[in-house]
């Protein structure tokens, strides 16, 4: 089930919740908490590639998702889809002067 049509499936319940039963609402409640465990890593890996995130963030002292968020926003800048403001030196500030 994709998470669209899980999000939709969630809403309809919460629409017409005096109409279900307990155990159907129990299992969407599950299933959604499963996603929000999940949606932790936000991507899915191959097992090779999650294996070594979890050592690098392991080895550098940060979550995984944490980790993520870094490579993605390096590569971003070190491609030049996001700006990179520099410093100059030579330029007169408030309280540089």
């Amino acid at each position: 089930m994709s998470r669209q049509s899980f999000v939709e499936e969630l809403e309809g319940a919460a629409d017409r919740n005096a109409e279900m039963s307990p155990s159907n609402l129990k299992v969407l409640l599950r299933r959604a908490a499963l996603m929000l465990r999940n949606a932790a890593d936000g991507v899915d890996l191959e097992p090779k590639i999650e294996e070594i995130l979890d050592g690098l963030a392991a080895e550098m002292d940060v979550s995984k998702a944490e980790l993520i968020r870094t490579i993605v926003t390096e590569w971003l800048i070190a491609n030049a889809y996001l700006p990179v403001f520099t410093i100059d030196e030579g330029c007169t500030t408030d309280g540089n002067g």
